[in-house]
């Protein structure tokens, strides 16, 4: 074994409070070329399996006929919708199919559409950029801070045309877009913000929840988020005229102010009662998950902090609650013997943990190909949105060498989760030389 994976084991087990077990040569090998995995034993599933209170939840939508989401919003949805926003400090939520479709209503609420431009981050998941171009307006993508990998506010500034009208920030795995910033930005330039809060639910800036600080935030439900249906989305507005539009929208145009008068352009985008009677459930458990993953999730970082060619991302003071969909680290590739984070991960995984890498930069991303698209803003701009004409140094970075992601279910495992986790990535750093190339 190696004398620096040996150090940092100890250390690693000392914060764990865990006595070692297990054969140590077997352990110096990486499991990745037939070695002893530090984890025999599966993680925690996530959504939660064979559970009778969400399996009652939708046999009771089911009992009741009350199947759709019609009239919007239906009982569950609303129920839901007032459970979340409460919790977020919201007036409003509006529950609807996913999280792609709740950024793309939110800009044709705030009235974003052809001719317009919508700043996003560069290293995100591709509906941040395929929703303003849903709306008919061109995104324009900046690139990342080194510190949290969230949008950089110096080259938001930067790329503000008089054809700009929002900003989308994303909050990021485990960091929250430096709101205090980008605010500033939003009001002297008279612009709209959308928080995409996909990673976020739970999160806290100077004690006002993620999405709540912008004009909409917009929550995903997909079914490996931190609050889940299986597939869903929900914006949060204080902004009742806001609010209003946004029901509309997603119930075919519907009006819904008191007199009935106000109808929009809008689609059906509405959550069936059976997604919704799960979130329901999975939201009187949150905040007791959110507070366990936090625990972890700061006990993980000490341990972390600890092995060579790992850089722990730090933490915002603004954050006064933290929450979070997967936990980032950053790996320095020339400590880890030049291979890449994707090896790295898959490395983790023989291991016992789940690791992965997920997002490329925007112009690396095979799921951005606006050249595929016949959206008007797709052919009026395929320059401006030709990926290979773009550079995002940092975002490029960051997905193609750096990142590595461990799944929420990692820290809700007590200390034997966080502890397995940190062991797996030192053991791999120390026998970095024998990865195999890819």
């Amino acid at each position: 074994m190696g004398g620096c994976y040996a150090r940092v084991v100890g250390s690693v087990k000392a914060a764990a409070h865990r006595a070692y077990e297990g054969d140590e040569v077997a352990m110096a090998t990486l499991a990745i070329n037939g070695g002893m995995p530090v984890r025999s034993t599966r993680y925690p599933a996530w959504p939660e399996e064979n559970d009778e209170e969400y399996v009652e939840a939708v046999a009771e939508v089911v009992r009741s006929g009350e199947w759709g989401g019609f009239p919007e919003p239906g009982r569950k949805a609303g129920e839901f919708e007032a459970a979340f926003a409460a919790y977020q400090g919201a007036r409003h939520g509006i529950l609807m199919m996913n999280g792609t479709v709740t950024m793309e209503v939110a800009c044709k609420a705030l009235g974003i559409g052809w001719g317009d431009e919508v700043i996003i981050p560069a290293l995100t998941f591709a509906a941040t950029a395929y929703a303003p171009m849903a709306a008919g307006a061109l995104p324009v993508i900046v690139d990342v801070t080194r510190e949290t990998w969230t949008i950089d506010p110096a080259l938001v500034e930067a790329a503000i045309t008089s054809r700009t009208k929002a900003i989308i920030p994303v909050h990021l795995g485990h960091q929250v877009a430096d709101m205090d910033a980008l605010t500033a930005i939003a009001t002297k330039h008279g612009l709209a913000i959308i928080e995409d809060c996909a990673h976020a639910h739970g999160q806290q800036w100077n004690g006002k929840g993620a999405g709540c600080i912008g004009d909409f935030g917009s929550f995903s439900h997909q079914s490996s988020k931190i609050l889940t249906s299986g597939e869903g989305g929900t914006l949060l507005t204080s902004d009742d005229t806001l609010a209003m539009a946004a029901h509309s929208i997603i119930d075919c145009g519907r009006p819904k102010d008191a007199d009935e008068k106000s109808y929009t352009f809008g689609a059906n985008y509405r959550l069936s009662e059976l997604n919704a009677a799960l979130l329901v459930v999975a939201m009187t458990r949150f905040p007791a998950q959110q507070a366990q993953r936090a625990l972890a999730g700061k006990a993980f970082e000490a341990m972390a902090a600890q092995i060579p060619g790992i850089r722990v991302m730090p933490h915002d003071p603004r954050v006064t609650r933290w929450s979070f969909y997967n936990y980032i680290l950053a790996m320095d590739p020339d400590a880890f013997a030049g291979r890449t984070n994707e090896m790295v991960c898959a490395a983790m995984e023989a291991e016992g943990i789940e690791a992965e890498v997920q997002y490329p930069s925007m112009n690396r991303y095979d799921l951005f190909q606006p050249s595929l698209s016949r959206l008007p803003v797709a052919v009026e701009y395929a320059d401006r949105l030709d990926p290979s004409k773009m550079s995002f140094p940092v975002a490029e970075a960051a997905g193609q060498r750096e990142s590595i992601y461990f799944m929420e279910t990692t820290f809700r495992d007590g200390n034997q989760g966080i502890q397995d986790a940190a062991e797996a990535l030192a053991k791999i750093q120390a026998n970095a030389d024998e990865l195999p190339q890819l």
